[in-house]
């Protein structure tokens, strides 16, 4: 966007060309330059939906919605005459050849601080080859003639009727923008800005996005699949209830137990359905009979009780009878007993203590 007499420019790079992006680098120019009474505009089709040799414009509706939002009337270059815009043809020539030309960014998103800094120091102190002055010194006459930006923002937002998957995503551009689960399947509105997308239903804003760019990107927000995640695990723990349940009459009381003594009842009764799929039912039935008849409750104790009767005993080994004649049969010499006669004879000599 170039002003006619200070020449004064202001720059942008999008990464489109929708009316969304349009309109906003409009808007972002206005507040860097001002607004002028008139701007001309090439044929593209966000301004001018139609514009025959000889016949006036045909201006998009929403374009000039924006017009008479910001109070400036459009006006189209004539058709294949490009030299009525050359103040902005010679701009962009500008902008190739001082600002791009040799210039290397990290990013996308280095480019837009780069070009306000280039415009600052640059473009737009520069001596002018026509005006022969700097365009921010002409500017400062030439705003008095602008008016002044409408303080209500205009919504650039492009709304487009787009219905949501099964898997609760929003197809738009070749990128997929998650919704709360509970409105898979239905009718939803977008809005597309330069820098967001936003989704409603009905008149609620349902999903806020940064918008993508990029191609087949999934975009979720990590609390819309949370009542979907909570309502598949109420789900799967009804299913876990109802077979411990099954296993025998008395794993209602015991459920019951499990709730009185226990903070967290089915975490325990998840384990038990667990050790039936392992060791089998009647082994589990058995065990939550013996727990319950203890009023132990905890599935550690089922457990234990399972581990206990399913370790095997080592076998008795066979009773050895010694059958041999020669081991039944010993002989053994005569015991020798003459130290306990000694033993004797010592003790009636001198143990007596002197009384009858």
């Amino acid at each position: 966007m170039v002003l006619a007499y200070s020449r004064k420019m202001y720059v942008e790079f999008t990464l489109s060309q929708t009316m969304e992006q349009f309109l906003a680098a409009h808007v972002n120019g206005f507040h860097a330059l001002g607004v002028p009474r008139k701007v001309m505009v090439d044929n593209l089709r966000c301004a001018v939906l139609q514009h025959r040799r000889g016949e006036a414009a045909q201006f998009n509706p929403r374009y000039l919605d924006f017009a008479r939002h910001y109070g400036f009337e459009p006006v189209a270059c004539a058709v294949a005459k490009g030299n009525e815009k050359g103040r902005v043809e010679r701009g962009v020539g500008y902008v190739k050849g001082n600002f791009l030309s040799g210039l290397e960014l990290p990013d996308f998103a280095a480019l837009g601080q780069a070009a306000q800094v280039w415009l600052e120091s640059v473009a737009n102190v520069r001596v002018h080859r026509e005006t022969h002055r700097r365009p921010t010194d002409l500017w400062a006459d030439e705003r008095a003639h602008l008016h002044a930006v409408n303080p209500r923002p205009f919504d650039v937002g492009r709304v487009l009727t787009l219905r949501a998957t099964r898997q609760f995503r929003v197809n738009f551009e070749a990128n997929r923008y998650s919704v709360p689960a509970r409105f898979a399947g239905a009718q939803v509105t977008v809005k597309a800005y330069p820098d967001r997308v936003c989704i409603y239903h009905g008149e609620d804003l349902i999903a806020r996005h940064a918008r993508s760019f990029e191609r087949h990107r999934d975009i979720e927000d990590p609390d819309h699949p949370k009542v979907l995640v909570a309502q598949r695990r109420h789900a799967r723990d009804a299913q876990v209830l109802r077979r411990f349940f099954a296993l025998t009459p008395l794993a209602v009381r015991y459920h019951a137990g499990l709730l009185e003594r226990r903070g967290h009842a089915l975490v325990h009764v998840r384990k038990i359905v667990a050790l039936a799929e392992i060791y089998g039912d009647d082994a589990v039935v058995r065990a939550l009979t013996d727990a319950l008849a203890f009023e132990a409750f905890s599935s550690e104790y089922v457990a234990h009780l399972i581990e206990a009767r399913s370790r095997q005993l080592p076998e008795a080994s066979p009773l050895v009878l010694m059958r041999r004649q020669d081991v039944l049969e010993l002989e053994l010499p005569p015991a020798d007993l003459s130290a306990y006669s000694d033993f004797a004879r010592g003790h009636d000599d001198g143990g007596s203590d002197g009384h009858d």
